[in-house]
């Protein structure tokens, strides 16, 4: 749960004028916790989550992509040291299809 900057400014101030952080958590309704991370926080502000440090280099797996369209999905997983899922969820991530788009023409009979 994301609480507003205006509550933890609140609750920052009423410990720093001399209230007790247990008075704060009971007083506003916030864990413990939440108090001291507020007191020791440089910013208020919520931060920006960015992606996990995974395993899978994805900047590494899209140039094999354009490099090598053709390969299968085991190849690259053989390549990277991953599983074939890994490769498979990055891809659909990256919004990179695996379809080969040939055309197979069909003759009326």
């Amino acid at each position: 749960m994301t609480y507003s900057i205006d509550l933890k400014e609140r609750v920052v101030a009423f410990v720093r004028e001399g209230g007790s952080k247990a008075e704060a958590t009971r007083r506003y309704k916030v864990s413990r916790k939440a108090v001291y991370n507020w007191l020791e926080a440089e910013s208020l502000e919520p931060k920006k989550q960015g992606r996990r440090k995974r395993k899978l280099d994805w900047a590494a797996l899209q140039r094999d992509i354009d490099d090598h369209p053709d390969k299968m999905l085991r190849e690259r997983a053989e390549a990277f040291g991953v599983a074939v899922n890994a490769i498979w969820y990055a891809a659909h991530q990256m919004k990179n299809s695996n379809k080969k788009n040939i055309q197979i023409r069909r003759t009326r009979s």
